[in-house]
């Protein structure tokens, strides 16, 4: 239910690799008359609506990524709910796309998986979050609704948050409410993305440990920590 069928249908519809351009493409008519979950009343979802940097160690080595919860809150404040919870410690990185993304977050392992609440036994789905620029300022949040549902351009009002090589977004299916506890980590500028998935922060550190990740490599664990470490400064060469 999550990223891999959205992004086959827009990477064929932007011919961003050979593999994926074989994939069917769907009209947007198709896409929003498609039914999907319905979305958790956005008071009930956490929020964090400042900065807020995350480690994680994977089998491969450590990533740092910077959270923006100002452009992006219930995002935000929904992935570092799982951090907090342990949610996301042991579970897989099950589809890597070279030049394209890694994607990992699913207690299935396969790509259908979310993260079910405890509290209401089901799964709990976040709104798509985007916020475009308004005049060359950021402009309000736009909610459930992707840029061409809305009538926006992405080129005229592009996202705040834009599909740069190393941003983290969430994975969803084509129903624009659907995104739960996937995520993915761009490999390559991914501009064709932006208007359709929520980005909310990006890799500060690590990008290189990104780059090696394979399917089945592990996230061993994900934790909150204050400030990203500075990394220590090269030897003087001063006896």
């Amino acid at each position: 239910m999550k990223l891999p069928a959205a992004f086959g249908r827009i990477c064929c519809l932007c011919a961003l690799t050979t593999a994926l351009a074989a994939c069917a493409a769907q009209p947007p008519a198709e896409v929003a008359a498609q039914p999907g979950p319905t979305p958790t009343p956005t008071a009930t979802l956490p929020r964090f609506d400042k900065r807020a940097y995350v480690e994680i160690a994977t089998t491969k080595g450590r990533v740092v990524v910077e959270l923006d919860g100002t452009n992006a809150p219930i995002t935000v404040g929904n992935f570092l709910d799982l951090v907090n919870r342990r949610f996301y410690d042991g579970l897989t990185f099950h589809r890597v796309e070279p030049g394209f993304v890694v994607q990992g977050g699913d207690p299935l392992g396969n790509g259908t998986g979310g993260f079910i609440d405890p509290k209401t036994r089901k799964e709990r789905t976040i709104p798509l979050e985007i916020r475009p620029t308004v005049g060359g300022k950021p402009g309000d949040i736009l909610y459930s609704k992707t840029y061409q549902e809305a009538g926006l351009s992405p080129s005229g009002q592009p996202p705040v948050l834009s599909h740069r090589r190393g941003v983290i977004a969430m994975a969803r299916s084509s129903y624009p409410d659907s995104a739960s506890s996937q995520f993915y980590i761009t490999l390559a500028d991914t501009s064709p993305l932006d208007g359709g998935y929520a980005v909310f922060g990006k890799v500060i550190q690590g990008m290189e440990v990104v780059d090696r990740i394979a399917i089945g490599d592990k996230m061993t664990s994900l934790r909150v920590i204050s400030a990203p470490p500075v990394a220590p400064s090269a030897p003087s060469s001063t006896p």
